[in-house]
């Protein structure tokens, strides 16, 4: 995988999740901080503000959105993903407003792998259709 400042910081979070109902894991509202929703616990989704705190980690400026779509106009579109590329995906309607974002990690016929947080509620790997894709994106400058 090509190195990235943000990945090992992004693998570092593995397995960090959403509390049951009733409390809220403090590290999800770390995440939250650097978006426009600071202050939510973690019942709000929290794929974008893991993104937005993971970049920020690495000294790269994020969307501070906590919509995953967002990501959309962020940085610059790749025609092709590369691994540790942000991964843009619909959720429901492809139209609508709804969506996912993580990592890229891999892909294959029918699925792309993203690492991101909220993925069956914690920072994890997981597998989405390809046909989800709205798009990959990398930051503007080269910050490496």
């Amino acid at each position: 995988m090509q190195q990235t400042p943000w990945m090992p910081i992004a693998f570092a979070e593995a397995g960090i999740r959403t509390f049951p109902v009733g409390q809220s894991n403090p590290r999800v509202t770390e995440y939250h901080a650097l978006t426009n929703i600071a202050g939510y616990d973690d019942k709000a989704s929290w794929c974008s503000s893991f993104v937005n705190w993971t970049l920020a980690q690495a000294g790269i400026p994020g969307t501070g959105s906590a919509l995953a779509r967002s990501w959309l106009e962020w940085g610059e579109p790749l025609a092709a993903p590369v691994p540790g590329c942000i991964a843009v995906l619909s959720r429901e309607d492809p139209a609508g407003w709804k969506g996912h974002v993580g990592f890229f990690l891999r892909a294959d016929e029918e699925y792309v792998y993203l690492w991101s947080g909220n993925q069956l509620d914690e920072v994890r790997e997981h597998f989405y259709p390809l046909a989800a894709v709205l798009g990959y994106r990398w930051p503007s400058k080269k910050p490496f």
